[in-house]
């Protein structure tokens, strides 16, 4: 496609590279197992750059991540706490100042399987729209150098992760032409999770048809008609 028939935001493209040890990015249809995408999904690449830098004058638009490491899986098992502090709880102590906010792990640890990824490494493609709360001193060049000015010096709001929290993204700023190309390799991944969109009725998940291409996921724009809600 030409350039003259791109969106704006593929026009003033950005590239990050990410790596870590381990990834998962949760396939929601598995309600107690977690088990893991074959690769990143969109709204986790835009979790990333939105940790790296974000404001609320700019929506980061994922255009496509290059798989740039084999994928390889591995199996844990891990304990996890299955109960939270009930929100009454936290009211009743922040307006008396007393209160039960004690959580005891040995009463409610269950032991769960993972189905994670290991030793991964992408490259998101990406850039950005500019929101109606943008004021006048937001342009797509300013904001884009700003990204860019974090993202050399390593700079991020929170920690970027891979999926989960508990496992880091390690980041650089992607310029010029080279680096590792994607891995040779094609696959279906069928239905993937695009993102959550926060709407009147509550967050609704919408999805697409995922496709590895020479080791490139492609990612339709959200107006697109793959994309399904």
């Amino acid at each position: 496609m030409s350039a003259v028939g791109l969106p704006a935001y593929a026009r003033h493209e950005l590239t990050l590279r990410v790596w870590g040890d381990n990834a998962c990015f949760t396939r929601p249809e598995f309600k107690v197992e977690r088990v893991s995408y074959d690769v990143m999904t969109p709204s986790a690449a835009r979790g990333i750059l939105e940790a790296i830098y974000w404001k609320p004058a700019m929506a980061w638009r994922i255009l496509r991540i290059d798989v740039l490491r084999p994928i390889r899986w591995e199996a844990v098992r891990r304990n996890e706490v299955d109960d939270v502090v009930p929100i009454d709880n936290v009211t009743e102590v922040m307006k008396r100042g007393r209160g039960r906010l004690g959580l005891f792990a040995e009463e409610s640890r269950q032991q769960r399987a993972s189905q994670i990824l290991r030793d991964v490494e992408y490259r998101i493609h990406a850039g950005f729209v500019l929101t109606d709360r943008a004021g006048t001193e937001d342009t797509l060049v300013k904001l884009t150098a700003m990204f860019q000015r974090r993202a050399r010096a390593g700079q991020c709001f929170s920690q970027p992760y891979l999926g989960c929290r508990e496992f880091p993204a390690y980041f650089e700023l992607h310029e010029g032409e080279g680096g590792a190309p994607p891995i040779a390799e094609d696959r279906e991944l069928g239905w993937m999770l695009y993102d959550i969109e926060h709407g009147r009725n509550g967050p609704s998940p919408c999805f697409f048809k995922a496709e590895l291409q020479g080791g490139v996921l492609h990612v339709p724009s959200p107006e697109s008609d793959q994309v399904k809600r």
